[in-house]
């Protein structure tokens, strides 16, 4: 069969703030500059999925979206959407909150949650011109 990708996107707005608790505050802030603010800043996320393999004969279809759509709600609207990444998010105890380590993160829950048939990337917008790519 031929193989085929799939994309879902999804939308969540959560907070953090990009900092390491061994440095000082000004080489936090040199480093960092406004993401190292104490009071934290937000963005919109979007993040793009893209699902590829063979199309099932049986359904026709790659993955069936409803399953996709289910996955994402659980693993990434349900654990980020409207959170401050650095408080509320257990994966980010001891990891900086950066767009990469957020998109590893992202990948790491949605991979282990998919079939291995299936090959996965992600695409995460922190801004209209700011995107991280994983695997790249």
């Amino acid at each position: 069969m031929p193989r085929v990708s799939v994309f879902r996107k999804i939308v969540f707005n959560a907070a953090h703030r990009l900092y390491r608790k061994d440095w000082s505050d000004e080489k936090n802030k040199q480093v960092f500059d406004l993401c190292a603010n104490p009071s934290y800043h937000g963005h919109n996320y979007r993040l793009d999925v893209k699902v590829t393999g063979e199309i099932n004969p049986e359904t026709g279809y790659v993955i069936d979206m409803n399953e996709l759509k289910k996955i994402l709600q659980e693993e990434v609207m349900d654990r980020f959407d409207h959170r401050n990444l650095n408080l509320d998010c257990a994966e980010f105890t001891d990891l900086n909150p950066t767009g990469e380590n957020i998109s590893v993160v992202i990948y790491n829950l949605l991979r282990s949650r998919l079939n291995t048939s299936y090959d996965l990337q992600i695409r995460l917008w922190e801004t209209e011109r700011n995107y991280f790519e994983y695997p790249a």
